[in-house]
């Protein structure tokens, strides 16, 4: 009777020991601190939860730490809670190394156990804002003027909005689950002549898409069949023409179609300001392809992977695949200040008929090729042997010193040491 006997007892302070540490996870409006024994069980208790991985070292991570604790209670009070935890990653290792965590801070956002990466805005009302979107509706019903003013307003400027005028919601619901974590879906069952005139649309049924960050809009008549509504969803989750910067280009990396991107001087001039409306049109008529452009003087390293800097003759147009290759339409390489539509439509036909010649793209940098290739933390341990070679290299030239006024030397060498400390540890810093 012995061994049932430990099983049982076993068993008791196993489950003794779940119990308390599922009463220590609630979603009571408190960032939660995870580690190796409660993540996989925080992940599983709770539906929404946003992770930052953090390092206690990190600058960046000391000044996120207090936006989350103030955003925490405002999700916790939704209908659907959203959970905010952090764990020490620089600590516990194990499970940075799990969820591939190579810099700090990382923030990851689990979805019914799922996690995707959390590249929205860090500040904690817009945080707020942000993460609402994931626990709304698939579909919100609108029944009036001011419904759909509220519901845009409240939406922010973070993801694209459609709104159906004169729809069922059965029409786009399936999309409106595809899309969840992309866009926000609405369907207006009651409306004026002023929404007609504000959205600029003429009759009914038809689908508006909103980029409010961008202020660009546009309208679809239908077919509402499957496949003719589904190219307009997915063709307008992007603006008409993307400007190109860090965070846009993360938007760009499930991307299908190719990319016309125009390669300007100064994207804030008034002249480039003239050539992004004309791209604007040429977007509308070819929505198989997608159209951004980017300034020299904006992200001057990214241009000049396309062999565009300040020496070359702009605005120059190109089609690039999203990776390594790009094209150039032979004839039209750059354009002309004079009659830029007329040169866009050349630009295209070129390319549509295979005038083109193909290029590769500019490799990246030496740093950016270590990061892709062994990770932050392996720079780190490179810092680190950098720094001991330079103190062993410092040590042997004390010893083949003579001895009278070695003190110096010992004290140089122990700066050395110092500073190449330091310096190491601004870098991991950074």
């Amino acid at each position: 009777m012995r061994l049932p006997m430990i099983i049982l007892l076993v068993l008791t302070i196993w489950k003794a020991g779940n119990g308390s540490r599922a009463n220590e996870l609630k979603a009571d409006g408190k960032v939660l601190e995870l580690d190796e024994s409660n993540f996989d069980s925080a992940i599983s208790s709770f539906d929404y939860i946003l992770v930052d991985f953090y390092a206690p070292w990190c600058g960046h991570c000391k000044r996120l730490s207090p936006q989350l604790d103030e955003a925490a209670p405002v999700l916790a009070g939704l209908n659907e809670p959203i959970v905010l935890a952090k764990v020490n990653a620089d600590k516990f290792t194990r499970l940075a190394s799990k969820h591939d965590i190579d810099g700090y801070p990382t923030l990851k956002f689990f979805m019914h156990g799922v996690p995707m990466e959390y590249n929205g805005p860090r500040k904690a009302d817009l945080l707020v804002q942000y993460l609402k979107k994931f626990v709304a509706p698939d579909v919100s019903i609108l029944s009036s003027d001011s419904a759909i003013n509220d519901f845009v307003e409240a939406a922010g400027t973070f993801f694209p909005i459609y709104i159906g005028f004169g729809l069922n919601e059965t029409v786009i619901s399936n999309l409106a689950v595809k899309y969840k974590k992309k866009a926000w879906f609405s369907v207006a069952k009651d409306f004026s002549n002023d929404a007609m005139v504000l959205y600029d649309f003429d009759k009914v049924p038809s689908l508006v898409a909103l980029h409010p960050s961008y202020k660009q809009q546009s309208v679809f008549y239908g077919p509402f069949e499957d496949s003719f509504l589904g190219d307009f969803v997915k063709q307008n989750l992007l603006p008409l023409v993307v400007p190109l910067n860090h965070d846009t280009l993360k938007l760009l990396k499930d991307e299908e179609r190719k990319i016309v991107l125009t390669i300007l001087n100064d994207e804030d001039e008034d002249q480039s300001q003239n050539l992004i409306k004309l791209l604007k049109a040429a977007a509308s008529a070819n929505p198989d392809l997608v159209f951004s452009y980017v300034g020299v003087e904006q992200w001057e390293d990214f241009a000049d992977k396309f062999e565009a800097n300040q020496k070359t003759k702009l605005p120059k147009m190109i089609v690039w695949n999203g990776n390594e290759e790009y094209l150039s339409v032979i004839g039209v390489e750059s354009l002309d200040a004079e009659d830029q539509g007329t040169q866009i439509s050349r630009f295209l036909e070129g390319y549509r008929e295979g005038r083109t010649e193909r290029k590769t793209v500019k490799g990246p940098s030496f740093m950016d090729f270590i990061h892709s290739l062994v990770g932050i933390r392996t720079v780190y341990i490179l810092v680190f042997i950098v720094a001991m070679m330079m103190l062993i290299q410092s040590i042997g030239k004390e010893d083949d010193m003579p001895r009278v006024g070695s003190q110096d030397a010992v004290d140089h060498a122990g700066s050395s040491e110092a500073e190449s400390s330091r310096y190491g540890l601004e870098k991991k810093e950074d």
